[in-house]
């Protein structure tokens, strides 16, 4: 019997990956994302302002169907990059940390924005990864729809499958503009999540020193 390997654009996106995604963590890939139909973009963005009384007769929302497509089709693919790992020759196994990457995404439920920084730090086994790629990860999985806690254990989940380590820690801290724009309106309000793995989790030490690193407290 064969069976088809499972591919998806968050894979494609990765080019030189020296591991293939495993079934049972497809749902970290985004799997059921299909490719974006540009055009059919455009049309939905045509109704959708024409729903909201726009008058696109006006010679400044003429073109506007076509740059709401563009732009969402820019925030909703990811880029392409290959996977840079190194061997750990020396036998490094002290922390490494990545603070304050920008990040931005667009919310699943209120398709609005949500921004902030993202703070990464892993404990090396056999390979050290390129101190860009971690940035290039969180990248990676903000072009979606998507949930703060979801991407943030996505982040944490690729680093551990992928690379192997001792352990990973991700902290995430955002403004959502779905709380500072509408509902409760509460501009500056920052939502913290966090995802740890192995000896970043289990270790007290460890632990500790990351939530340091990155801001953070112990519970």
């Amino acid at each position: 019997m064969t069976t088809t390997p499972l591919t998806t654009p968050l894979e494609t996106a990765l080019n030189g990956t020296h591991r293939p995604i495993p079934r049972d963590h497809a749902t970290l890939w985004s799997g059921a994302r299909r490719p974006i139909d540009h055009q059919a973009v455009e049309r939905a963005a045509c109704g959708l302002l024409v729903a909201l009384g726009a008058d696109l007769d006006h010679e400044g929302l003429q073109a506007t169907p076509r740059r709401m497509a563009d732009a969402y089709t820019e925030l909703l693919t990811p880029e392409p990059f290959n996977l840079t790992t190194f061997p750990n020759d020396e036998g490094y196994d002290e922390l490494v940390v990545v603070r304050d990457i920008p990040f931005q995404s667009l919310c699943m439920h209120h398709v609005l924005p949500f921004h902030g920084i993202a703070h990464i730090g892993y404990l090396p086994a056999d390979r050290i990864l390129g101190l860009s790629k971690l940035a290039r990860v969180v990248e990676l999985f903000a072009r979606d729809l998507q949930l703060q806690e979801r991407l943030t254990m996505q982040i944490a989940s690729w680093l551990q499958d992928r690379l192997e380590p001792k352990g990973v820690g991700v902290v995430l801290e955002a403004e959502h503009l779905c709380m500072s724009f509408r509902g409760v309106q509460k501009p500056g309000a920052k939502t913290v999540t966090s995802a740890l793995h192995g000896l970043v989790r289990d270790d007290a030490r460890t632990r500790e020193e990351f939530l340091s690193l990155t801001g953070g407290r112990m519970p």
